[in-house]
């Protein structure tokens, strides 16, 4: 798939961290290799806690994005659907492991542990500079018909 997974299953979606519709979100693209999801994306100045490092809500909610796109793809390909859930994080620890530096792109890595069929656990990585500096570890659910995010994508 040339598209990222926002792109192609989200092209509406306004979330701040994915949202492929949301102009002043971070806007991540995911794309599947292999097991795992890889994201490539360039912080801005904005996004830093001080200069020349990203800031740590940032790097949660790039992590916390790319980690839940992770879990949907997978429930939907477990399932044999041909669109993901609506999925949602149910809970998510981020270790922030060294400063991140914004000089250069970050390279967001997540694989699913394990699963049943409605939720995933996901392990994830934040990379910078050829070093990890953040790790995030969550669990993400699908969602039933008259939850707020049933139609989010």
């Amino acid at each position: 798939m040339d598209q990222s997974l926002q792109d192609h299953y989200a092209p509406r979606n306004a979330c701040f961290g994915c949202g492929p519709a949301n102009p002043d979100g971070l806007r991540i693209k995911s794309f599947v290799q292999g097991d795992e999801l890889v994201c490539t994306w360039q912080p801005k100045p904005m996004h830093e806690a001080f200069p020349g490092t990203l800031n740590g809500g940032i790097i949660g909610s790039l992590l916390d994005c790319h980690c839940n796109w992770t879990a949907a793809y997978h429930l939907m390909k477990q399932a044999g659907l041909e669109v993901p859930p609506g999925t949602v994080t149910a809970e998510y620890t981020i270790k922030l492991r060294r400063p991140t530096p914004t000089n250069g792109p970050v390279t967001l890595r997540a694989k699913v542990v394990e699963s049943t069929s409605d939720r995933a656990r996901i392990s994830g990585t934040l990379e910078a500079g050829g070093r990890i500096c953040a790790t995030c570890e969550g669990l993400f659910v699908a969602v039933p018909e008259g939850h707020p995010a049933f139609h989010r994508w």
